[in-house]
């Protein structure tokens, strides 16, 4: 492909989101964040009170949704005309995501979804496969990581900040098992592309991070 893709794949809570969009504005590329993909799939299941290991249920309900993302200083998503922002955060959301994202058929009824993002002059794909599977062929690749401790802190942060109620000895807990599971999961497990530039942002500030992921693209 032509169109140059930047892809930064990690766990959750390792900063993906911030860098991603804005790497995205320096660059005057687009942005897909895959992982809002899933959230919005999973908030669409529990507002329909659709079983999550309904495999069947699950993907139909991924072939009907329809999504708009909007992307300025942050990242607006609406789901069927209603916008979901607000609750794409909570760990309620993200828990069901990492469920159903396991599944292989819910993968493939999405993967076309997001490669139609792949626009000039220039994608950047923010998520946990974007670098492994969806867009294996990107010329720039980004893991980025941190320790769920670390990781745990910038949640319970966010979520305070956003006015949600949150434990942070809960959140850590919840994010080692994501993080297990989606290693352990036969679908697009959570790894680095053998190509890809290892990032550990624990000792990092947003601003180290951004600098190294912008000289990865020059």
């Amino acid at each position: 492909m032509s169109i140059p893709v930047l892809t930064i794949d990690g766990p959750s809570g390792a900063g993906k989101g911030t860098v991603s969009r804005v790497v995205a504005k320096k660059l005057g590329w687009h942005y897909l964040d895959s992982g809002s993909i899933y959230r919005s799939l999973a908030i669409s299941a529990i507002d329909k009170q659709i079983e999550l290991q309904d495999v069947a249920a699950v993907t139909l309900l991924a072939e009907k949704m329809h999504l708009a993302f909007e992307c300025d200083e942050q990242l607006i998503v609406t789901l069927d005309g209603v916008n979901i922002t607000h609750r794409l955060a909570t760990e309620e959301t993200g828990s069901a995501a990492s469920q159903i994202a396991a599944y292989p058929e819910v993968r493939a009824v999405l993967l076309q979804k997001q490669k139609d993002f792949r626009q000039l002059p220039g994608l950047v794909a923010d998520g946990r496969d974007m670098g492994t599977v969806v867009f294996a062929d990107a010329p720039f690749k980004v893991f980025l990581t941190a320790s769920a401790v670390e990781r745990g802190k910038r949640r319970f942060k966010q979520l305070k900040e956003k006015g949600i109620d949150a434990n942070l000895d809960q959140i850590t807990r919840e994010i080692e098992l994501r993080d297990r599971r989606d290693r352990e999961r036969k679908a697009a497990p959570l790894i680095p592309a053998v190509d890809a530039f290892y990032l550990d942002s624990s000792d990092l500030n947003i601003d180290e991070v951004i600098n190294q992921v912008m000289i990865l693209t020059e």
